[in-house]
């Protein structure tokens, strides 16, 4: 009866260790070290957390990980420490910018719902980081509100600000569910820091409770969310688009910016940042093509997580 206890808690403890080199390895592709209470807010699995500090230990005493500080990673190196720590600071700075950038595109008609979106929202940012932000709009209406703030944008070329208004990923309130589900999308939506739209962000939340399968541990966040308060301009807006000719102008919007990506994908046009241009279009949603990144983004974590384990696997044997 001890042998089989034993061989229970040698078995979890197993299992346990393999999730957390696959967390590590997923943040190690950012080369973001974790702590420990990150890394066990991102376990694919719910366990007992001192089970979860034996496996750490263990995993630290056979130099597979390694600690710097608070701070774990897979490798062993004491920079990226000072890297996190620099981004931490940066990302600080920046997030309180953010907060005013969302308090001005509320304002803007359709729009109900705005979070920091990317890596500001796991808290790093660097001289070269935008705000990446995430707009929720009034159904049937995303395309006119895209195209009004992208209108709004063009404008900051004009004093060098278009880094603070990078409004990539737009849904509307007819599908608030994130259609692609995995460990990426998982991750971006369990950090997404809401500025604006509280109790949008609740429904939002509701329908994507499939996070949950990814990262069980990982409370979704609501409370940094403001209350939407509606404008004068912004009701006169939206009473004068809400008939049928507001459908048509909607529908109309869409397909001229499909067709101008479509174009931009053919012609494999590049960002500042020497990325791939694509988007993916749809009545309700505008979102990066999941292909340029997304899908080499998992391969390349599956590919790692695999070898890590093989040679952890290995490394048990000997």
């Amino acid at each position: 009866m001890q042998h089989k206890i034993y061989s229970l808690i040698n078995s979890s403890l197993s299992e346990i260790k393999e999730n957390i080199l696959a967390t590590l390895a997923y943040f190690d592709m950012f080369n973001y070290p974790l702590t420990r209470a990150e890394v066990y807010l991102f376990l694919k699995k719910k366990y007992n957390y001192d089970f979860f500090d034996d496996a750490l230990k263990c995993l630290l005493n056979s130099g597979i990980i390694h600690q710097f500080a608070q701070f774990y990673t897979l490798k062993n190196d004491h920079y990226l420490i000072v890297r996190r720590n620099e981004g931490n600071q940066k990302a600080a700075e920046l997030i309180k910018i953010a907060g005013r950038v969302g308090d001005l595109l509320i304002k803007f008609p359709y729009v109900r719902g705005i979070a920091i979106s990317g890596s500001l929202s796991k808290n790093f940012a660097d001289e070269q980081s935008d705000i990446d932000l995430f707009i929720i709009t009034e159904k049937n209406r995303l395309w006119i509100a895209r195209t009004i703030m992208h209108c709004f944008k063009k404008l900051t070329f004009l004093v060098n600000k278009e880094h603070l208004f990078c409004m990539n990923y737009f849904i509307d309130m007819e599908q608030l569910e994130i259609i692609e589900k995995n460990i990426y999308t998982a991750i971006e939506v369990g950090t997404l820091i809401p500025l604006q739209g509280d109790i949008v962000f609740e429904k939002f939340y509701t329908a994507n409770t499939w996070i949950k399968e990814f990262i069980p541990n990982k409370n979704m966040r609501i409370a940094t969310a403001k209350p939407v308060k509606a404008s004068f301009f912004k009701i006169f807006f939206e009473t004068l688009l809400n008939s049928s000719p507001g459908n048509l102008i909607d529908n109309i919007l869409l397909k001229i910016t499909a067709g101008r990506w479509q174009k931009k994908t053919i012609h494999k046009k590049l960002n500042s940042h020497g990325i791939l241009l694509g988007m993916l279009t749809g009545k309700h949603f505008a979102k990066p093509d999941p292909v340029n990144f997304q899908n080499k983004l998992l391969a390349k974590y599956e590919q790692k997580v695999s070898v890590l384990l093989s040679g952890y696997e290995n490394n048990l044997a000997h």
